[in-house]
């Protein structure tokens, strides 16, 4: 078995419903239980045909179908086992872009919120505001795009860190800090730093969301992300662990190694 790292942008786990893919062909759905089984397995990882048949508990045959199909749809791709060319190897070939629940979420929803929007005479208000009703309006609907938000995210901080750059750390996290009050993007608090836990008070992304029971910061995520990755020289790994979202009072992100 060969081992390949982990992209900063790849979701390490699917979520139920139909499976959104970039691929190089264009974007493809994945519906299918067993293929997203299969696509779960192979997450961040490059895996040969019989690990993929006893991670996934289902029939060889049933595998190989579900397999050709992914690739043929470029989701997958296989190549030959350098050790053994009787074998092939299979990775995701594509980006994970969010997935359709098929089926709309009750929302709970501050009926003034849209009339701040047409009344709001701060710019920065007004489109904090419309971002939240893009969002809103998208998960209502049943359309999750956290994956997106977050490679945007990644994006953004790979640019940013030029100008922020800093050897030291401390150094690096007070610019940070100060390029998150100057862009108006929240207040940090460095909490941590073995490992690196940075707290955020009144988030852009998220301050104005209404409760959704679960993190919301996919793009301030995959900023910090970029940003701690091109610092530390190798991947990490960004997890939220409150969020104004899930009705905490602030936004707490934790830094690790990939």
């Amino acid at each position: 078995m060969t081992g390949k790292k982990e992209e900063p942008t790849q979701k390490n786990r699917l979520v139920p419903g139909v499976g959104l893919f970039s691929t190089p062909c264009g974007i493809r759905a994945v519906k299918s239980p067993a293929q997203t089984r299969i696509l779960t397995t192979l997450s961040g990882r490059e895996l040969p045909f019989e690990e993929i048949v006893r991670s996934s508990g289902r029939a060889k045959s049933t595998v190989s179908v579900h397999l050709q199909g992914l690739e043929r749809e470029g989701i997958v791709i296989g190549r030959p086992d350098p050790v053994d060319a009787r074998k092939k190897l299979f990775s995701i070939n594509s980006e994970y872009l969010g997935n359709l629940s098929g089926e709309k979420t009750e929302i709970r929803e501050n009926p003034l919120v849209l009339a701040q929007l047409v009344n709001e005479p701060d710019p920065f208000r007004f489109y904090r505001l419309m971002f939240r009703t893009i969002r809103v309006s998208l998960l209502t609907e049943g359309i999750n795009i956290d994956p997106v938000l977050r490679k945007a995210g990644y994006d953004v901080g790979e640019r940013i860190y030029s100008s922020i750059a800093e050897t030291d750390l401390t150094a690096l996290l007070e610019r940070t800090a100060r390029f998150w009050t100057t862009n108006k993007l929240g207040a940090i608090e460095i909490v941590d730093t073995a490992p690196l836990v940075i707290a955020v008070y009144d988030c852009f992304e998220c301050g104005s969301l209404p409760q959704l029971g679960r993190p919301a910061c996919a793009f301030d995520s995959g900023i910090l992300q970029a940003i701690f990755t091109r610092h530390f020289l190798r991947p990490q790994q960004v997890t939220e662990s409150a969020c104004y979202a899930m009705g905490n009072d602030h936004c707490r992100f934790v830094v690790k190694p990939a």
